[in-house]
Formats: structure tokens, sequence, C-alpha cells
């Protein structure tokens, strides 16, 4: 008989009247030979950059859990807690603010290989400030989202890895800010094409004209005058 006790991130197994053995938890996900492919191709790309223990990798394993989410999913909702932060695989997702007129203002966009969540709830413990939905069929990396921004404590190595992502994190929305301040809504737009190349087809005009700060009449007039160009 088998007997499988979860502890942590390990599984305990006892068969019969023997003594029982710990097994990790990706050591068992290989064993089973469970999909985590979406996962595994995210610890390569980490360890292009570190180096990271097998206890590190168990302990990613423990925390996440892959999903594949329809069109129009909400992953977060303004106003309530936030407990995950989710790295996309496949797909595009929005996070945006209503304001009180019930007008949205897109924050961000998530592509592949891209990090999304609403970060001043997490690192505040307030509410969440962001609705973040699927704006398109999409598969994500769910992670808890206090585990993950702990991990460095556990694991030492792990740390450049999330000061990188803070930075990268920083000045992109560094950019946006100066950007909004300094340039016309149409270099706006040219520079917002070149970041997301292939999104229109994924997303309706009153999502990137709230992203570029401007009206939707605004947004077609920008395009009319690039197609006479």
């Amino acid at each position: 008989m088998l007997m499988i006790d979860p502890s942590n991130s390990y599984y305990q197994f006892i068969i019969g009247d023997s003594e029982p053995f710990f097994i990790g938890l990706y050591s068992l996900t290989v064993l089973l030979k469970l999909p985590h492919q979406e996962l595994e191709d995210l610890i390569k790309k980490i360890k292009t950059r570190l180096n990271l223990s097998q206890e590190a990798e168990e302990f990613l394993y423990s925390i996440s859990k892959e999903k594949t989410l329809p069109k129009g999913e909400v992953l977060i909702r303004q106003g309530q807690a936030v407990k995950n932060t989710f790295f996309v695989t496949a797909g595009c997702l929005r996070s945006y603010c209503t304001d009180k007129n019930g007008k949205e203002h897109t924050l961000l966009f998530a592509i592949k290989d891209w990090w999304i969540s609403d970060y001043i709830a997490i690192h505040t413990d307030e509410l969440a400030t962001l609705t973040v939905e699927c704006l398109t069929e999409s598969k994500v990396i769910e992670f808890n989202a206090k585990e993950l921004d702990g991990i460095h404590s556990l694991f030492p190595e792990f740390e450049p890895y999330q000061r990188n992502n803070l930075e990268r994190h920083v000045v992109s929305l560094h950019r946006r800010i100066m950007n909004q301040l300094q340039l016309s809504a149409a270099e706006r737009y040219d520079l917002f094409l070149k970041q997301y190349p292939e999104i229109e087809q994924n997303t309706r005009n009153f999502h990137i004209a709230s992203y570029l700060g401007i009206t939707q009449q605004s947004l077609s007039r920008i395009r009319a005058e690039k197609v006479r160009k």
C-alpha cells in the first residue's frame, strides 16, 4: 500500500512497514510526467542568468500553477485582495483601473514573457487598485505573490533575478510617464506599435485609446493620418 503525506514542498511516501522517504515536488513531477512545460521553460530562462539549485526549482513548483484561461477571464478585480502574480506564456492580458466616473485607464498590456499583477496591492497589503483581465485566450503561470517575493530569503541566488525584474518594471513605468509628458499622441501611438507590434488584432479601440490617454476619436484620426502618409 502506498500512502502520500504532503508536507511543504516535499511528499512523504510510506510503503508497507518500511521507513518513510521523501521526494521533492519537482522530482515527483518528473517521475509522474506531469505537464509543466511552461514552468520548465521559465526555469531554463532563469538558469541562463543565474545558478539555480534544485531546491529552489522545487520551491518554484510548489508555489505555482499553470493555467489556460478563456478570453474575458478576470484574474484580479479592483477592490479585492491580491494573492497572486502571473507570468504570461501565451496570449494577451491587460491591467486597468476604473475611475469614479466609470472610465477605464489601461496601465499595461502583458504578452508572452511578461509579468503582470497589482504590485501596489502586493507590497502595501492594500486592496487591488487595478483589474487584470485576459483579452485573448491566454496561458499563464500563477505564483503565490508573497512566497515568490520572499524567495530570495530562502534562496539568495534568486535575488539578482528579482532585482532585475523590478528594475525593468520601474524603467518601463518611468519611460511611460516621460513619454506621456513629452510626446504627442501620434508619437506615443508609434511607440506603442513598436512595443506591441501584433496587439491591435487582439484589442479593442478603447483599450488602446485608454492606454495612450486619448479618446477613440483621436485614435481614429491618428490612424487615418498614418494611412494618408
